[in-house]
C-alpha cells in the first residue's frame, strides 16, 4: 500500500510528520485516532482525535495541494456517516429537555375567561 508522509499540527504532535497510509482514493482518512495508553495501572487510556484538512490549493483550479491533520480538542468522533435521515447525537445529561410542554409554566392548561 502507498503512504504519505503527513504533518500534525497542534496537541501532543504538533510539528511531527508521521507517513500515513492512503486509501482507495489516494487520500489519507479524514480521522486520525492515536491510542495512548494510561499513565498508571488505574487510569483509563485516551484517544487522540485529528482531523484531515488541505495544506494548500492549487492557484488555477483550487485542487488541494496535500494533506495535514489538525489537533481536535474536543476529541469528538462520530465515527459515523451523517445521512440525512440519521437521528441526531443523544443530547448530553445536564441539558435542558429538549422536548418543551405543550403549556408553558405558570399557565393553567385550559383558559378561564
Amino acid at each position: 500500500m502507498k503512504s504519505e508522509d503527513t504533518p500534525f499540527e497542534g496537541g501532543p504532535m504538533d510539528g511531527r510528520v508521521l507517513p500515513v497510509l492512503l486509501g482507495p482514493t489516494g487520500h489519507p482518512p479524514k480521522i486520525y485516532r492515536i491510542p495512548v495508553p494510561a499513565p498508571s495501572p488505574d487510569g483509563t487510556p485516551t484517544v487522540l482525535i485529528y482531523r484531515r484538512t488541505p495544506r494548500g490549493h492549487s492557484k488555477r483550479l483550487g485542487i488541494p495541494r496535500g494533506w495535514k491533520y489538525e489537533y481536535d480538542p474536543t476529541g469528538k468522533d462520530t465515527g459515523r456517516l451523517k445521512w440525512p435521515w440519521s437521528k441526531p447525537d443523544a443530547a448530553p445529561d445536564n441539558a435542558p429537555d429538549a422536548t418543551p410542554d405543550a403549556t408553558p409554566t405558570g399557565k393553567p392548561d385550559d383558559p378561564t375567561e
